[in-house]
């Protein structure tokens, strides 16, 4: 009879807290409880972790087993806690002690019926919270060891099986650590390159300055004019994650289990959602909330293809995470908030029929169905897009031009250059983009001439342009500024900006 605690881990969005895990083994009939809020999955796990010691070759107590999941006002869930638990009833049986070195340890994984440790999602945000607890050692499965590697204050310990796991505690010696290949970042190679797009040379300038300053798009034209080809090109000209915003990225992925073997995430997210999307797979939910498309595409891109397509509702529920930069997701259980931080890159067809104005082809459609298509996006998610662009029919003599445009690694260089400009400039204000800049930088970052204040007046009065898109053309001009390497937004670059907007 006696108790115990092992350490492990639970997740609330991306921030983690330690789980202590406890074990009482008292007087009385046999019976097996887990306390402290699980979820199902945790419930069922009382038979994996009997059959797992069981035939791990120790025994199972034949008296009152009550397992306690501390703190116990947090919701935990899936079956991470297989390990620790299975740990701690052993520990207050008796078979291991409470060491020194188990007391700096955090456990984290499935068990099967045998005994073997199976890898869960969340190990590199467990790897997390033992930095911040100041845990010295982490057990993972040893398909997790990659991802959790990435904390190097962390040793990473692969854990094959139970009976391996506690030969290795009863010895009280230095463990086997896992170390990382650290393989030579290879070059990228893109399926699409700018090169190969012919004709929509003006597509291919805005897209340069949407990557450089992270601006929302959305591209209007017939069909085969090459919207989704250029879409997909488009991550070949991103500028490579720094390391913060790859661990961003990966703690979002680990959480999801959406990790491969690899470790660290170094390529911009491009999620494509299918227009049959739910709002729930778009914006993250669910009875415990998960992620969505939204904060998939943190720090990336967010492609909707066909954007008038999705249902309106779908689309209203991007307002609140393209303009916070975050989503917020409240449930009964609680309240979690994901970071969705991405680049919308939307296209659609002018009409239903897809030809309105196309110089070839006659539209089809009633004045009536083509109003009701356009009135599918709103003015408020219109007002949220920086550049929209009129992308027409390619002409037969630029399709078989034999002239190459320009590649996407030289215009990705000048795209790197403007935004580690822009970095250094907004260095002391924990802003990376010219699509970050605060109301209250505008006047200091974005000062205008007498000149191109008047350019703006006649562009607002003309068009009755909105304050958000006043501010949205402001950060356009600075980041075509920026391209241009000038220190203050000139009239063309205004002008540019506006003509993107209103145009």
């Amino acid at each position: 009879m006696g108790s115990s605690c092992i350490y492990s881990s639970a997740h609330i969005g991306l921030d983690s807290i330690r789980v202590s895990v406890e074990a009482d083994i008292s007087a009385g009939l046999p019976k097996f409880t887990i306390v402290g809020l699980p979820d199902t999955a945790i419930s069922e796990s009382r038979e994996r972790i009997r059959s797992a010691i069981k035939n791990s070759g120790f025994s199972f107590p034949r008296t009152r087993v009550t397992v306690n999941l501390a703190p116990a006002d947090i919701k935990k869930q899936g079956p991470v806690y297989d390990l620790p638990i299975a740990l701690s009833i052993l520990m207050a049986s008796g078979v291991i002690s409470n060491t020194t070195q188990l007391q700096q340890t955090a456990f984290l994984g499935e068990l099967s019926l045998e005994g073997e440790v199976r890898p869960v999602h969340g190990s590199l945000l467990a790897a997390t919270m033992c930095q911040e607890y100041g845990l010295k050692y982490l057990v993972v499965a040893k398909n997790n060891c990659a991802e959790a590697s990435i904390v190097k204050s962390v040793a990473i310990i692969p854990g094959t099986c139970l009976i391996e796991i506690v030969s290795w505690i009863k010895a009280n010696s230095d463990p086997e650590i896992y170390c990382p290949n650290r393989k030579k970042q290879t070059k990228q190679n893109f399926l699409i390159d700018f090169a190969d797009i012919k004709g929509q040379e003006h597509v291919k300038r805005a897209l340069t300055i949407a990557a450089s300053g992270n601006h929302n798009v959305l591209m209007i034209g017939p069909p085969g004019s090459g919207k989704t080809m250029l879409a997909k090109a488009f991550p070949s000209i991103l500028p490579s994650l720094t390391f913060e915003e790859s661990l961003e990225t990966t703690k979002i992925y680990s959480l999801a289990g959406l990790l491969s073997k690899t470790s660290l995430i170094k390529t911009r997210p491009f999620r494509h959602p299918h227009h049959t999307s739910s709002s729930t797979a778009l914006i993250g939910g669910g009875t415990w909330p998960q992620p969505g498309e939204v904060s998939l595409a943190h720090n990336g891109v967010l492609f909707m293809d066909e954007f008038a397509e999705f249902s309106r509702k779908t689309i209203e529920n991007l307002r609140q995470p393209i303009e916070d930069k975050y989503v917020t997701i409240a449930r009964a259980l609680g309240t979690i908030t994901f970071p969705s931080d991405f680049m919308l890159l939307a296209s659609m067809n002018p009409c239903p029929c897809g030809y309105l104005n196309d110089k070839q082809r006659t539209c089809e459609c009633a004045p009536g169905q083509v109003q009701a298509y356009k009135r599918k996006i709103s003015g408020p998610i219109l007002d949220r897009i920086d550049i929209t662009l009129d992308v027409p029919r390619v002409d037969f003599d630029k399709l078989t031009s034999d002239i190459k445009s320009e590649s996407s690694a030289e215009i990705k260089k000048r795209v790197e250059l403007s935004r580690e400009l822009q970095a250094n400039r907004y260095k002391s204000h924990n802003i990376r983009t010219n699509d970050q800049l605060r109301t209250n930088l505008l006047s200091r970052y974005c000062a205008l001439g007498d000149k191109s204040i008047e350019l703006l007046k006649k562009a607002i009065n003309h068009y009755q342009l909105s304050a958000r898109a006043y501010t949205r053309a402001l950060k356009v001009a600075r980041t075509i500024a920026d391209l241009d390497s000038q220190e203050n937004i000139q009239v063309h670059h205004l002008a540019e900006a506006l003509g993107y907007r209103c145009g």
